[in-house]
């Protein structure tokens, strides 16, 4: 949620952020609506005090005093209801008004829809044999299986099988270890949240459309660990001694990927159910760049040690998040489909989650609201699509990337 002080004192830096994000939302007459919620919270605050000296004037009074006293003690009473009412009703309004609102943006996040490749790593591999796309390779292997998925689950779900089963365990525990070197804590969440969860992490109200709900709990499946770790520390104060906090997140994912049919529904790429290893991060406000650049270089450490070629990539505004302030994603290189894939994604989300979820940070002065920021170490399906890409061999098998064999413990499909 956006800061309404800094609102105040500077609307037109959230109106240029609004344009640069190309969303629909009206500085000017949240300002307005924040302006007449003050007033009615400084009338009733003013009825407030009245009705209370009227309630000890009635306490004081004597006989021939009592009549009036009570008079003006019922008179003070009815008016702040009636404000008190109002005052709810304008609340409500600023609150959902507010809930829409996105983050500001960084200032050199480009603006527009159009995202800046910052660099390339590792070398595109050549071959003299026929490349193959990675469903093509798993099935062939037997170690991917989307069609005995669909009769139990339908589309968009998968079995990973035998060696490819084998795989996603030691890319997670491979990527769990590089993050803990880094001074990660492991952390395995629960998936299923209440919807404070996802209002304040910002998946709600803009993306409600994605997630999935039980049928008779208020509880909803979470589509990335981000929404559990955020929310962990919840009207937490923390000691800014053991800050920044750092948690890596273990679970399976779910997304409904509502309005995204037809886009790569082939294999194992874009499913309703997913694993993965994510980074999440508390920090003070000094330190939120550094840990945003902090979390990048840990994600290219684990793609370069996976020997899979990627580029760098700034995220536009029109392509942010709510919560996101500034974003990069890794895509790494499918030579068996000539294309690019997102792997991974980092996002500092500034204190736009801390200020829903009541998350701050004691000072010498004062405490302030902590900054946040999450980023993915191993989305495990993509991760094996690059791996299958990248490795895969003239014969038709798959070479493990070194790095990854004492997990594995194989060194081929």
């Amino acid at each position: 949620m956006i800061d309404l002080k800094a609102l105040r004192q500077d609307p037109e830096l959230f109106t240029e952020s609004m344009r640069k994000r190309g969303a629909k939302v009206d500085i000017d007459a949240l300002v307005k609506l924040d302006s007449r919620y003050r007033e009615v919270l400084a009338d009733v605050e003013q009825v407030r005090a009245e009705r209370n000296d009227a309630n000890k004037a009635v306490s004081r009074a004597n006989d021939a005093e009592r009549p009036d006293a009570l008079s003006r003690a019922r008179s003070a009473g009815e008016r702040s209801k009636g404000l008190e009412e109002d005052l709810t009703k304008k609340k409500e309004e600023l609150d959902r008004v507010l809930g829409a609102v996105p983050n500001l943006v960084h200032p050199s996040t480009p603006a527009g829809g159009q995202d800046v490749v910052h660099r390339e790593v590792g070398a595109r591999p050549e071959s003299d044999f026929a490349l193959r796309s990675h469903d093509q390779i798993g099935e062939e292997l037997g170690i991917i299986d989307t069609k005995r998925a669909a009769k139990v689950s339908g589309s968009r779900f998968a079995f990973l099988k035998g060696k490819g089963a084998l795989l996603e365990f030691a890319l997670v525990r491979f990527a769990i270890d590089r993050v803990m070197a880094h001074g990660f804590e492991p952390v395995i969440v629960p998936v299923l949240v209440h919807e404070r969860a996802m209002f304040g992490t910002g998946f709600f109200p803009t993306d409600e459309a994605e997630t999935y709900k039980t049928a008779t709990d208020d509880l909803y499946l979470a589509g990335t660990s981000e929404v559990p770790l955020a929310s962990m520390h919840t009207d937490e104060i923390l000691d800014s001694n053991t800050l920044p906090l750092s948690y890596a997140g273990f679970s399976s994912c779910f997304r409904r990927e509502a309005g995204t049919y037809g886009k790569d529904t082939h294999g194992i790429i874009r499913l309703h159910q997913f694993e993965k290893v994510e980074m999440f991060v508390f920090c003070d406000a000094t330190q939120s760049s550094e840990q945003h650049e902090r979390i990048l270089s840990i994600e290219e450490e684990i793609f370069q040690a996976l020997e899979i070629p990627y580029r760098v990539v700034e995220i536009a505004a029109q392509e942010l998040g709510g919560p996101a302030y500034r974003k990069f994603d890794l895509e790494a290189w499918l030579p068996g489909e000539q294309r690019w894939l997102e792997v991974t994604s980092c996002s500092n989300c500034t204190d736009y989650q801390s200020r829903r979820l009541g998350i701050r940070t004691k000072t010498s002065k004062e405490t302030e609201l902590v900054h946040t920021l999450n980023g993915t170490a191993v989305a495990v399906q993509r991760a094996i699509v690059a791996i299958l890409s990248n490795h895969q061999r003239a014969d038709g098998s798959i070479e493990i990337p070194e790095a990854l064999k004492p997990y594995a413990g194989f060194e081929t499909i």
